[in-house]
């Protein structure tokens, strides 16, 4: 597949500039030394092993992980809550571009500040130290092989032009080591799909996963990039928790402000994989319509839940109660896999939507306990957007203590006085749509 270089037009910069130049913590990149396929013989993959230690992250990975495997050993994971992974992508990164190699960094310092990491709460939390990029199979399992290798090829001239652009309605950039540390954060996502399914099978009570990994992935399609995602990180991991764990039932949330498209795409006709995508109405990319369920076998397995502009934490904890519960019990998924964009905060300057701090933390801890309740806990959270880096980072933050069952801190991040009054009368209007196009 050849990748065009799509060149912005003058107003690009001015649009998308925002404040991303905080002093979030000393990060250096260093190059990628990974190789790029990847044997899937084995059920449990091995893998060329990434560190972050390889991009120089100022956190300490010292909690135990095995060095020949991104799995946790039994004993390690005894009393963990939650795991994580962390692919900041340092790499891939363009100026004054929202989806900037800030985004990631600003999270583990609010992880360190809030003393969220294992260097504070020992087992509690794991962070994975090794895992390995995914392999072109695993990306070939959602993506068009012509997408892929026309990206790797993409990469040579990235490497000349220093950031080519690979779609332009993002737009999406590219850099010399877009396509490796692309491989890398689809890799995090599936190692902790192999965690958590290693630690159901010595406890009841697995812990909760999060891949903080960019490039971000719910908008790229089968065939190609978009709307500065380059692989559907959450898709792939999907199908890999469907092949090599026997886990045929998947259910896919996206809380991000914009409708995952490329995921909604992925698995449109397919009865065993069910995605439920709530977004604001009229946002980019412009899909997502109610009567977008599906089709053929898999009609039915799809839910698209425009939110009226100005919802909030009651419109989001409604549609938890009256939607999201009833879907995931009729559905009885074995694992649940949740696009998380915090990009529906009311501080996020790329959408209109009234979400808080205390909107994540609910939806963190609701979902905690579905998975609980209904697939054995087995559940993994993947960042998709979020560009007011405060925000961003204390929102993740904040869904770690829910993960923990700790209190949330929002009474003392949040500023109401922001807040206006949410579009009650139009947002039970689409609840109640939706509840009769899906039989609620």
């Amino acid at each position: 597949m050849e990748l065009r270089t799509i060149i912005p037009p003058p107003s690009f910069a001015g649009s998308l500039m925002f404040m991303v130049r905080y002093h979030v913590c000393n990060w250096k990149w260093h190059n990628l030394d990974m190789a790029k396929s990847c044997s899937q013989k084995r059920m449990i993959r091995s893998r060329t092993k990434y560190s972050s230690k390889s991009i120089g992250a100022s956190m300490s990975f010292s909690n135990g992980a095995q060095k020949d495997s991104s799995v946790p050993s039994d004993t390690l994971v005894m009393d963990a809550k939650v795991i994580y992974c962390v692919a900041p992508a340092m790499g891939h990164n363009q100026e004054s571009h929202p989806e900037s190699h800030f985004r990631v960094p600003a999270i583990v310092s609010a992880l360190e500040k809030m003393e969220l990491t294992p260097k504070f709460r020992g087992s509690e939390i794991i962070a994975l130290e090794n895992f390995g990029p995914a392999s072109v199979d695993d990306i070939a399992s959602v993506h068009a092989r012509a997408y892929v290798s026309g990206l790797e090829k993409a990469m040579d001239k990235a490497s000349e032009q220093g950031i080519i652009f690979i779609e332009g309605s993002g737009p999406t950039y590219a850099t010399s080591t877009t396509f490796q540390e692309s491989l890398v954060a689809a890799g995090a996502g599936i190692s902790l799909v192999d965690s958590v399914v290693a630690a159901s099978k010595i406890r009841q009570d697995p812990p909760t996963g999060f891949a903080l990994i960019r490039p971000p992935g719910h908008h790229a399609i089968p065939k190609g990039p978009m709307g500065f995602c380059v692989f559907g990180n959450v898709a792939i991991a999907a199908r890999y928790a469907q092949r090599v764990h026997g886990l045929k039932r998947v259910f896919i949330i996206d809380f991000d402000v914009h409708h995952g498209n490329g995921t909604n795409d992925a698995f449109y006709d397919d009865p065993d994989i069910f995605f439920l995508s709530t977004h604001q109405a009229g946002s980019y990319p412009g899909t997502g319509k109610m009567d977008e369920i599906g089709h053929g076998k898999g009609e039915g397995a799809t839910l698209n839940l425009p939110l009226p502009g100005g919802s909030g934490n009651t419109a989001m904890l409604t549609v938890f109660d009256e939607i999201i519960v009833p879907c995931a019990q009729r559905f009885k998924p074995d694992i649940i896999l949740v696009s998380a964009g915090y990009d529906g905060h009311v501080l996020d300057p790329l959408a209109g939507l009234q979400f808080t701090t205390a909107t994540y933390y609910m939806l963190a801890s609701n979902i905690k306990q579905l998975a609980k309740q209904l697939c054995g806990g087995l559940c993994v959270f993947f960042l998709e957007g979020g560009y007011n880096l405060h925000s961003l980072s204390t929102s993740v933050a904040d869904s770690f203590r829910a993960f923990l069952g700790e209190p949330s801190l929002a009474s003392k991040l949040d500023d109401p006085a922001i807040l206006y009054e949410e579009p009650s009368g139009n947002i039970e209007k689409a609840i109640q749509r939706i509840k009769s196009i899906h039989s609620l």
